[in-house]
């Protein structure tokens, strides 16, 4: 089935940068909404955003509109969270995740049913 691999975490400095990547195979992401969770130690897992099958909706969470924008190329079938302006609350292991059941606003982790193993995305200075 789905396969996402997640890419791009590390080590940036408040007020920085990363594009996070998110690399699908074995079926294409144009059948699946593709959302961006992240998990910070002892925390539960928070919504940062989505995109839609058809990539025509988007979502952002509060915390994060206006600094990050997720994006899909079809072609490489591979999904993208630019990061920017970061803050040392973003800090927490990012994971792609997807499903073909429709999403909205109120969709939680538990609506996803596939996800990858989760990238580190540390902000310290």
């Amino acid at each position: 089935q789905l396969q996402l691999v997640e890419s791009g975490g590390g080590l940036v400095q408040p007020g920085g940068s990363l594009r996070l990547s998110c690399a699908a195979s074995g079926y294409s992401l144009n059948y699946f909404a593709v959302a961006w969770f992240r998990q910070a130690p002892g925390k539960e897992y928070e919504g940062v955003s989505y995109i839609s099958a058809g990539a025509l909706t988007t979502y952002y969470a509060d915390s994060v509109k206006g600094r990050f924008t997720i994006s899909k190329d079809s072609n490489k079938n591979t999904v993208y969270l630019q990061m920017n302006s970061l803050k040392p609350e973003d800090a927490a292991v990012y994971y792609c995740t997807a499903t073909t059941q429709p999403v909205s606003a109120h969709s939680g982790w538990y609506d996803f049913d596939y996800w990858g193993h989760g990238t580190q995305v540390t902000v310290s200075s």
